[in-house]
């Protein structure tokens, strides 16, 4: 039936090709080679052409569909709630390999690391979490970030139990399951390598997990983006028109967030605008050189960091208790003198309580003055939303 249906479809587009065409039987010698004519052209010519066109047409609809999903799911993990400079034991799970575990302190470097066998087959459960109570009491343990690969939730239980067993404080820690998507990518990598010289690559993931819920942002940026696991069919599609989405959504959360010069890693610099890998190494460089900068003006000095460049990336750069407090906000500093101006105006009134327009002049429009007021009323503050635990329900385990 369905090869009939066919059938009889395609005589009726044939006879309607022939209709457009002004071709019909009228009893004249070549109307019958003329309708023949009109259906080999629908069926070689016409048929195939807009097959393919519509395909075509619809491959490339499919496709940005496919990427602007991929680059908003990447925003929003990347946006995601920093956990913040807190003390985190980092845990990522598995069987027969044991769990891999990891202590950063609140500025993510590594202070221990070890393996626990809790599970089968040898299940080492008191052994385990002894080692587990030990490394929290020594470092002052505030978070415990869980993988949420293999044995994620039979490692939840031990993360519980270690929990229980500390000793009664004014705050115990909290665990929370993180995703894990890309920790092994990075574990392998060169930079990872350079970062973590010495450290077993199995290791190294425990130490991604456990950072990236301190900061995920600075974190997952040391990952290939279509790595991260937050879209489909990433093979399909346009390599190139991927990668360019998702390399500007990154720089774009990024520059949002904003990037303390005096802390951050060359990978996370090297995503800033006008920066680059080369320049975020160079940046590292002079600091560990020379110490931290206590204004953004000293970037100047770093090597082949010019005028061009750090008018570029300089807003985009914040230095915490430095000597000027602006640089610890989004303000460029070509409108440091408008914002001293607009605070002194305000005095002890917020800045949003002043008309922009009046300090519009030809060096400074409306939308930058704006920009202004916005920060000197928050300045510094982190678009990303308040941190907030999220758990499973104990005892909801099978379907």
């Amino acid at each position: 039936q369905d090869d009939a249906a066919l059938a009889a479809a395609r005589t009726r587009y044939e006879s309607a090709v022939a209709r457009c065409l002004g071709v019909a039987d009228r009893g004249r010698p070549a109307d019958s080679w003329l309708i023949q004519t009109a259906q080999v052209a629908w069926r070689s010519r016409l048929l195939s052409r807009l097959t393919a066109d519509l395909r075509g047409r619809m491959f490339a609809a499919a496709e940005d569909e496919a990427v602007r999903v991929f680059a908003a799911n990447l925003r929003d993990v990347l946006l995601a709630a920093p956990a913040g400079n807190r003390a985190t034991l980092g845990l990522d799970p598995g069987l027969r390999t044991g769990v891999k575990v990891a202590v950063v302190d609140g500025t993510g470097k590594v202070v221990a690391t070890d393996t626990v066998y809790p599970h089968a087959p040898l299940r080492k459960w008191d052994e385990a979490l002894a080692t587990l109570v030990r490394l929290a009491r020594q470092h002052a343990v505030e978070l415990v970030a869980i993988g949420n690969g293999t044995a994620s939730r039979e490692t939840d239980k031990l993360a519980a139990e270690l929990i229980k067993r500390l000793p009664e404080v004014d705050r115990k820690p909290q665990k929370l399951v993180v995703s894990e998507a890309g920790a092994s990518v990075y574990s392998a990598s060169a930079l990872a390598a350079a970062e973590l010289p010495g450290m077993d690559v199995s290791l190294r993931g425990a130490v991604s997990i456990a950072r990236r819920l301190q900061d995920p942002l600075a974190e997952l940026v040391k990952i290939d983006p279509k790595s991260i696991g937050v879209g489909q069919y990433q093979h399909d599609v346009t390599a190139s028109k991927l990668d360019r989405s998702l390399d500007a959504v990154v720089e774009d959360c990024v520059n949002a967030v904003g990037v303390d010069v005096n802390t951050a890693s060359p990978a996370l610099l090297s995503r800033v605008a006008g920066v680059g890998p080369l320049l975020s190494e160079n940046i590292v460089a002079y600091r560990n050189e020379h110490g931290p900068f206590a204004r953004r003006t000293d970037l100047k000095k770093v090597p082949r960091l010019g005028a061009k460049a750090f008018e570029q990336c300089a807003g985009f750069l914040r230095i915490t208790g430095g000597a000027e407090p602006l640089d610890a906000s989004s303000v460029h500093p070509e409108s440091y003198a408008v914002a001293r101006k607009i605070r002194a105006a305000a005095g002890s009134a917020p800045a949003s309580s002043l008309d922009p327009r009046d300090f519009v002049d030809e060096t400074f429009g409306l939308p930058t003055v704006q920009d202004i007021l916005s920060e000197l009323d928050k300045p510094g503050r982190d678009p990303r939303p308040a941190f907030a635990a999220a758990t499973f329900s104990d005892g909801i385990e099978k379907i």
